[in-house]
């Protein structure tokens, strides 16, 4: 939840806002910052107040982030709703029991959660070699186990979450609705605010990026394919919105690209009004993530409903979303509809970024074509609204199902055990008090 600077946050506070005249809810966070954010409850409280008075259901909100890791031993003794932002974990669980020390609790549920490979690629992470490996192992199958439902954000990861977890749990999709719709006035207007405020000038074609700015997003091979563009379009500019990765030196990869006279950098973004302003200040945006955790990006969705052409990585888990193919200029095969962004081969990324920003640059029927398709398809797909509405669904149906048998937590799990006795221990205290 808000003040965390993170998409699940916002579509969280967006949610709830949406649910609350049909349920009573109570929120729980790891660290509650009650003058932020008053309507939150610590963790701490959950269960003995679940005890007090049982809740119908209990939603979990999980994502490839520590931000999440407090809520792994709620989700194995309380099953419930689990949406999963990401369908890989794996990053964060690995960090989050490795860091406590735990590699015997992390050798265990690994195997567990990927019996068909050699127990041994565990010590790859207990070694501390944080890799891309990580996306091949995916450290989701226990939660699904646990879970009275999961919901995911797309039909390619449902069915990969199917066939992973070979189990009986109900497995969907809900719509991830984020961002805000404006009307063509009102987003004129954003746009000479977001412009004045930037010292854009008014007629300058300006490419976006928003969102954490991280090697994963792709932001090194933007910088290159845009200081390709402006030997095309010298008075271009880049506007990079977002707050920049620690492993990332931004700076020094602008300075030694030599576009820092068309880069804006703004660095997070607290405000909603100035991150919309700043959407709505560009031409067309770059939403790009590999390798990825299966999720929806929040800043593309934004885009999509300010009516902006974007141009993603082709993902597998996106082979829904009707798009171009900026090497051939025709729609990818599979996906009916009208195209609404450009999809780029990762294969081929570096030289169908710079046709892409090229050709955006030089048509804007293109670039309004694309747009006006993009702000259809989010009000189709992704507005809060949808989302409400599978929620309210999805919801009904949990609270109506039958709890999971979770037998095999022993085998696998540590219930803190030995952490008890050695406590009780120092104290002359029997192992029985457990």
């Amino acid at each position: 939840m808000p003040p965390v600077r993170s998409g699940v946050a916002a579509c969280s506070a967006d949610l709830l806002a949406a649910l609350r005249p049909d349920h009573e809810i109570d929120v729980f966070v790891d660290e509650p910052v009650v003058a932020l954010a008053p309507q939150t409850r610590s963790a701490h409280d959950f269960v003995w107040l679940h005890r007090q008075r049982p809740y119908d259901l209990t939603v979990y909100q999980m994502g490839n982030s520590s931000h999440h890791d407090y809520e792994w031993p709620y989700v194995f003794r309380h099953p419930g709703l689990v949406v999963l932002h990401d369908v890989h974990l794996h990053h964060a669980r690995a960090a989050a029991l490795l860091r406590q020390g735990r590699p015997d609790a992390y050798r265990r549920e690994f195997q567990w959660n990927h019996p068909g490979i050699p127990a041994d690629l565990a010590e790859l992470a207990v070694a501390g070699f944080d890799s891309p490996l990580y996306y091949h192992w995916p450290m989701t199958r226990l939660v699904v186990q646990a879970a009275r439902r999961v919901a995911v954000h797309t039909r390619v990861a449902a069915d990969r979450l199917r066939e992973e977890s070979s189990g009986g749990v109900p497995i969907e999709v809900v719509h991830l609705g984020h961002g805000i719709s404006l009307t063509d006035a009102e987003r004129q207007a954003a746009r000479a605010r977001g412009r004045a405020r930037l010292g854009l000038p008014a007629d300058a074609l300006v490419f976006g990026c928003f969102g954490g700015l991280s090697p994963d997003k792709r932001v090194p091979q933007l910088l290159t394919a845009f200081a390709a563009t402006l030997t095309a379009v010298p008075s271009a500019r880049l506007l990079l919105s977002g707050a920049p990765a620690e492993h990332l030196d931004l700076k020094t990869e602008i300075k030694k690209r030599g576009i820092g006279s068309r880069t804006i950098v703004t660095g997070y973004v607290d405000s909603e009004e100035r991150l919309t302003e700043n959407i709505a200040a560009c031409d067309a945006s770059f939403n790009l993530r590999w390798p990825t955790a299966g999720e929806l990006s929040g800043p593309w969705l934004r885009c999509l409903a300010l009516g902006l052409p974007t141009v993603i990585v082709d993902l597998a888990h996106l082979a829904h979303v009707p798009s171009l193919d900026p090497r051939t200029w025709q729609p990818h095969g599979g996906a009916p509809g009208k195209p609404v962004c450009i999809a780029v081969d990762i294969l081929d990324e570096e030289h169908s970024l710079v046709l892409a920003m090229r050709r955006l640059a030089g048509h804007a029927d293109l670039r309004e074509r694309l747009g006006r398709a993009a702000a259809e398809y989010w009000r189709q797909e992704h507005s809060p609204e949808r989302m409400a509405e599978d929620y309210r669904g999805m919801i009904t149906r949990t609270i109506d199902s039958e709890l999971p048998s979770l037998d095999w937590r022993h085998e696998v799990l540590d219930d803190g055990g030995a952490v008890l006795d050695g406590v009780t221990g120092a104290f002359g205290l029997p192992a029985i008090l457990r």
